[in-house]
């Protein structure tokens, strides 16, 4: 009796795996993980075009382009200030003794033009290319993190899929069995201690696949944030992981994360700083301003042509350019206390999170290499015994929760792994490929 209700229990679980088996792949391997695919799922490049096309902090650091190309614009001309045109028109009357009055224009047309000194033209033109060069590494710094973000809530949904799937596997095994042990408890062949915990078992079942639905949803509601889908578009994800061997090392780490964007760009905007710097500090000494005048002075009969030419410099005598030159000055210390606290910081997050990336490894390694074969290995031992006599149903379960136990740990485990990996090559600046190429195992 007891192996016919097992058979019916295992053909039952297999009935419903078949019905699924339309929208899940099939386990290559025991590192390989199915997942939930649909017809509208996204894959982890589409998720990233879409991000790159939509995400508003990305878009927000790219809209401050045109500021900076125009006022590279301005510090491209061949001088900073514009030259000033003047005139001047004069009607004079005279009325000399004896003689009918007189009335005759004069007029004057003059420029004048401001020429910086002490080299401000090119100290201003090259901040302003470092400024521009500081922006576009911004942006690719931005862009890398916004990957980076997307990647990670991408994970997080395609884990919680996987989760699913193995909870509607758990919950299909523990409503047949629980089913078994009511017939067996209404034929007096189990006592109802057995039948209550069949239950519960069932009710804990459905219960955890009911916190991971709302897990998943909230997971789709942030990954459909950074896409910045519609409200009602909550996207699922298609795809699989894989643990393969690390195409990265420390060192190899380290030295492209002293290659970040982000290092980078501060070290532009060090450059530009110390060139606003240079650039206040020769605004202390006084501009020429250089006119040309001409014109047509005096009486009909005594017309005059005059021309003239103006020189005028202001004596830097009350005012030094001090407040210039303090801001800049107070800038420049700013940015090199940002670079070296920034390289500090990555390198120290690139070693942090290699040491945890070599610690979650050995966990998903131990898990899937002894952990999960023993407890596969005893859950059909079980079975043998159960159908034999020489265990009862508490046992039964017991082997069965304990397995399905270790692969919830699996799986966490294996989602922290590859959370962790994203977070490391964002790290380190490195821009990955897709997630079913590159996950990386033991750290080397």
């Amino acid at each position: 009796m007891r192996w016919q209700l097992l058979l019916l229990g295992v053909a039952s679980a297999l009935t419903a795996q078949a019905q699924t088996s339309g929208d899940r792949q099939t386990p290559t391997g025991p590192h390989e993980r199915t997942v939930v695919v649909r017809a509208n799922a996204l894959s982890l490049e589409e998720a990233w075009a879409i991000a790159e096309q939509a995400n508003p902090t990305l878009r927000a650091v790219q809209a401050q382009q045109p500021a900076a190309r125009g006022q590279l614009r301005d510090t491209q001309g061949l001088l900073w200030n514009n030259p000033q045109l003047a005139t001047d028109l004069t009607r004079r009357r005279s009325t000399p003794a004896g003689v009918a009055s007189q009335s005759y224009p004069e007029w004057t047309a003059g420029v004048a033009q401001t020429f910086e000194i002490a080299g401000q033209q090119g100290y201003r033109r090259r901040a302003a290319q470092l400024e521009a060069a500081a922006l576009d590494q911004d942006i690719e710094e931005v862009r890398r993190q916004v990957r980076g973000e997307v990647e990670l809530a991408f994970t997080r949904v395609l884990a919680l899929q996987q989760r699913i799937a193995l909870e509607l596997e758990a919950l299909t095994t523990a409503e047949d069995s629980a089913a078994a042990v009511r017939k067996r408890v209404q034929a007096g062949e189990d006592s109802r201690l057995e039948g209550n915990l069949s239950t519960v078992e069932a009710e804990r079942a459905r219960n955890q696949l009911t916190i991971l639905q709302e897990q998943l949803l909230d997971a789709r509601s942030q990954l459909a944030a950074l896409l910045q889908l519609a409200p009602a578009m909550l996207p699922a994800v298609t795809g699989s992981v894989a643990v393969q061997p690390s195409p990265y090392t420390l060192n190899a780490l380290l030295a492209s994360a002293a290659d970040r964007p982000l290092l980078k760009a501060l070290a532009l905007g060090e450059d530009a700083a110390r060139n606003r710097l240079s650039l206040e500090r020769a605004a202390a000494y006084p501009d020429v301003t250089v006119g040309v005048t001409t014109g047509r002075e005096g009486a009909l009969d005594s017309r005059e042509r005059l021309t003239m030419l103006s020189v005028s410099v202001p004596l830097p005598l009350f005012r030094r350019n001090a407040t210039g030159i303090g801001r800049a000055a107070s800038d420049l210390s700013r940015t090199q206390i940002e670079r070296e606290a920034a390289r500090r910081d990555i390198e120290a997050r690139v070693r942090t999170l290699w040491e945890r990336l070599a610690s979650l490894h050995e966990r998903v390694t131990r898990l899937s290499g002894s952990v999960l074969p023993t407890l596969t290995e005893n859950q059909r031992l079980s079975s043998v015994a159960f159908r034999a006599g020489e265990i009862g149903l508490v046992q039964l379960l017991l082997v069965n929760r304990q397995l399905i136990d270790a692969r919830r740990d699996y799986l966490d485990a294996f989602a922290n792994f590859v959370e962790t990996r994203v977070a490391l090559e964002q790290a380190a600046g490195i821009t990955g490929e897709a997630i079913t190429q590159r996950t990386p195992a033991k750290p080397r």
